[in-house]
């Protein structure tokens, strides 16, 4: 069984949806992730796409921390890859293509962002699982599913499919409409 299904992935094609300055209104990387994310961390981002959030994360890690954003499809990479292209060096991220059935990154992150992902997973306890193996004892995972394709009842099984691989619930931050949960090693 794959760990990620290619028939309910955003296609590349329509990610331009994805990067517009309404988004960034509405889902403001540095809101989102400011009490999260500080220099010098480690974070695994898992499901890209073109990158809406990758170099706001990698700015505020600084040059002492690193992002490994990380994506099923090559085309969101490419995007990723022009935007760094665009503004030059400075940024320190690493960017992968993960298989359909596991992530196949190594390191030990301080935390990793699932920012409307998690539901396009088939098999989540596999999912979790390798993410345990990539966290950091005392780190973290943010978790955010969009209302319209994730029930509340799908959002808490997939909780609870985090709690058996090992995670436990540090917050639930409110920002309407999205379901959102932030995690820890147990």
């Amino acid at each position: 069984m794959s760990l990620l299904t290619t028939t309910h992935v955003c296609p590349t094609e329509i990610s331009i949806i994805l990067n517009n300055r309404i988004r960034r209104w509405l889902q403001n990387p540095r809101k989102i992730l400011g009490p999260y994310i500080k220099e010098g961390m480690d974070v695994l981002e898992v499901g890209c796409g073109p990158g809406f959030f990758t170099l706001d994360m990698a700015r505020m890690v600084g040059e002492n921390g690193q992002v490994v954003a990380v994506d099923l499809q090559e085309g969101m990479l490419a995007k990723v890859r022009e935007k760094i292209r665009r503004i030059g060096t400075g940024l320190n991220i690493v960017l992968h293509k993960c298989d359909e059935d596991r992530i196949g990154v190594s390191g030990n992150f301080d935390f990793v962002f699932l920012f409307y992902m998690v539901h396009e997973v088939v098999d989540k306890e596999a999912f979790f699982r390798e993410l345990e193996s990539l966290l950091k004892k005392d780190g973290q995972i943010y978790i955010a599913e969009p209302p319209l394709h994730v029930s509340k009842k799908a959002f808490e099984e997939t909780v609870m499919i985090a709690g058996k691989a090992g995670f436990t619930v540090v917050d639930r931050p409110k920002r309407f409409p999205d379901k959102i949960i932030v995690l820890k090693k147990a």
